[in-house]
């Protein structure tokens, strides 16, 4: 199945903002419940070791992404690094809730920063969840050379593939929307009206959705977009591993600056 690279509506200027933070929170509360990206948890933790990393700087992290979960995680391998989270469209209200779940160990960038062009003083290891189909091949290249050039780590995680399995399963994405909406915090009326009186959100959430199956890079495809990133410091690997609670396979691309030292 050849990449197609379709709008996604929650990507436009002109999606509202309150129906873009609650598709995006719907997300980032679905990715925690099945645990999707708990088997890249070595990956990651030895990436951060290698270079020594003390700080990690979330790129696209919509409604905070998976870091709630996964810091007890990291920790638990040995990794105590702190998470700035940052995006095009900051999410405030759900930057501030995975601040005070963690008890400050995540804060929230406020400014939009663009994935392709980090800010120099933003730096520390750069990790990217459920985020990086969302750019054309020449943006995702940029993403990539942007950390090389700056001679940051990063690593980019998907959960999903692009075949007609993981499209189908698309399906049963609004009876997921309909049914995990309750428990989602912070509690909001306007989340309920958005999602079940006017239900944009389960519609643009399965709209997106099946793009994002039709978006999403293979490992072949991730390794082409590093030709002319490399050097003896730094070092790129791709893969894909098994999700642990729910049979999805994650895809990996994960670059090293292996003579960084700490940041």
């Amino acid at each position: 199945m050849n990449r197609r690279h379709l709008i996604e509506i929650e990507d436009q200027p002109w999606c509202p903002r309150v129906i873009r933070d609650y598709a995006t929170d719907y997300l980032q509360f679905a990715i925690v419940a099945w645990k999707a990206y708990a088997s890249v948890m070595p990956l990651l933790a030895d990436a951060l070791k290698r270079t020594c990393s003390r700080q990690i700087l979330d790129l696209c992290s919509g409604g905070a992404g998976p870091w709630v979960d996964m810091l007890p995680a990291l920790r638990a391998a040995g990794v105590d690094a702190p998470v700035r989270l940052t995006d095009k469209y900051p999410n405030r209200e759900a930057f501030d809730h995975a601040n005070r779940e963690s008890h400050g160990a995540i804060t929230g960038h406020l400014e939009p920063v663009d994935a392709t062009a980090v800010p120099a003083d933003l730096t520390g290891f750069r990790t990217m969840f459920s985020a990086f189909h969302h750019f054309r091949p020449e943006q995702a290249r940029a993403i990539l050379a942007d950390a090389f050039n700056q001679r940051q780590g990063i690593a980019v995680f998907e959960a999903g593939q692009r075949d007609l399995k993981m499209l189908l399963s698309m399906f049963l994405v609004p009876l997921a929307v309909w049914v995990l909406t309750p428990f989602i915090r912070p509690f909001r009326w306007s989340r309920l009206l958005w999602t079940y009186l006017i239900p944009a959100v389960p519609l643009i959430i399965l709209f997106d959705g099946f793009v994002s199956c039709l978006r999403f890079y293979s490992v072949e495809e991730l390794r082409s977009l590093t030709i002319g990133l490399a050097s003896d410091g730094y070092a790129w690997s791709a893969g894909t591993v098994e999700g642990k609670r729910v049979p999805m396979p994650v895809t990996y691309l994960i670059g090293v600056p292996i003579d960084m030292g700490k940041t």
